[in-house]
């Protein structure tokens, strides 16, 4: 098969399965216990917390491990806000339309109880529009969250701009930033220097499903979303997955040794999968800033086509795509961030994405430049394209 659906899903990397499996057999016990069996989990747990701290710049007491990115997103979003309420101090909510549905959804949460929401759009190119931020920020904001590297279009958004306004203009605001599709090409502590929140999630980047962490700067106070523990500094109760954090962990450790050497082939890779497609389908158009995409992601306008009809016709033919994000994958509906960008209706139906990962090797691409041209012909009125 020829899996060009990274950004929903990565294989997992060898090495944290390996490390994983320990923790599915032998290594059970729970790390909350006081003997040795729970002492051996709460190590390899606690080394864990170290790594994953270390390659995002941050304190081990500022790591909260989740289930994933949308319950980061959540936490950061409600606990944030929760937080405010209880101060009596802020009740504004910004975000923007091109966030991933977990933002967007728990925006509309905190709507229902009575915050006030605004949702900024973003330029044609992808990037959310500063000026309308700016606009949307007052003394009474509590929470701002803007994604670090859209999900869909691939397109990494100036979050230090972003960062600069909210302080300015909304002192009393934490920003939050969902960074699930940036490890694997931005070094996140970097990146997300300036945010107070920051979501990651395991399977982006060659880690285990079901697994995530939440930076949680010091000094920025959450309200739990699960209560019943004292696990993860009171933030987030439950027995913790020690075999998906190890595996989380492993995974966050290879893609921060890897990233260069990585980038610099997966994006070499991507360009010449677009080469091969737009000598071939002359008026295929890239969605979003190519100059602010991430290596991984090719996100591309068929005109005349419908992207769900042609990601049929390429999974017949062995190619693996998606129309946009994975947990709206089966919509009918166009895009919620294409058109938040202003697209037209009709491209973003035609629109799909092709992403690139860690396993994505030259033969993916040369089989995607033999199928995808034909399919997308079959699918076309007659001289829609020209090859």
């Amino acid at each position: 098969m020829t899996y060009l659906d990274h950004a929903a899903s990565t294989p997992m990397r060898p090495e944290a399965v390996e490390r994983m499996l320990p923790f599915l057999a032998a290594t059970y016990a729970n790390p909350s216990g006081s003997h040795a069996p729970s002492r051996a989990a709460k190590t390899a747990l606690e080394e864990a917390r170290e790594t994953v701290a270390t390659h995002l710049r941050a304190t081990t007491r500022e790591v909260v491990f989740t289930g994933g990115g949308s319950e980061g997103d959540n936490l950061a979003l409600k606990g944030a806000a929760w937080a405010a309420r209880e101060r009596g101090d802020a009740d504004g909510i910004v975000t923007t339309g091109i966030e991933h549905k977990a933002v967007l959804g728990a925006a509309a949460r905190l709507a229902h109880e009575g915050f006030r929401v605004a949702h900024v759009p973003a330029t044609a190119d992808g990037i959310v529009d500063l000026d309308a931020l700016a606009s949307a920020l007052d003394s009474r904001t509590a929470v701002v969250s803007v994604m670090l590297v859209n999900n869909e279009t691939g397109v990494m958004q100036p979050l230090d701009a972003v960062a600069a306004l909210v302080r300015e203009r909304a002192p009393r605001a934490v920003l939050h930033t969902d960074a699930v599709q940036a490890p694997q090409w931005l070094d996140v502590g970097i990146a997300a220097r300036d945010a107070d929140l920051v979501a990651i999630s395991g399977h982006k980047f060659g880690g285990p499903k079901g697994v995530g962490a939440l930076v949680v700067r010091n000094g920025t106070t959450l309200v739990p979303l699960v209560e019943g523990g004292g696990h993860e500094w009171s933030l987030r109760a439950g027995t913790q997955n020690v075999a998906g954090i190890v595996g989380l962990a492993t995974a966050l450790r290879l893609t921060h040794e890897r990233r260069a050497e990585e980038v610099a082939r997966i994006g070499a890779l991507r360009d010449q999968l677009e080469a091969g497609l737009q000598a071939a389908l002359h008026n295929m158009a890239v969605n979003g800033d190519p100059a602010r995409r991430v290596a991984g992601v090719l996100h591309a306008a068929f005109p005349g086509t419908e992207a769900e009809t042609l990601l049929v016709a390429l999974d017949q033919g062995g190619i693996y795509a998606a129309s946009g994000s994975a947990c709206s994958s089966g919509s009918i509906d166009p895009s919620h961030v294409l058109l938040a960008m202003g697209m037209p209706r009709d491209r973003a139906l035609a629109s799909v994405r092709f992403s690139l990962g860690w396993a994505s090797t030259s033969e993916d691409v040369a089989r995607a430049l033999d199928v995808i041209p034909r399919a997308v012909a079959r699918l076309q009125p007659a001289g829609q394209f020209a090859s």
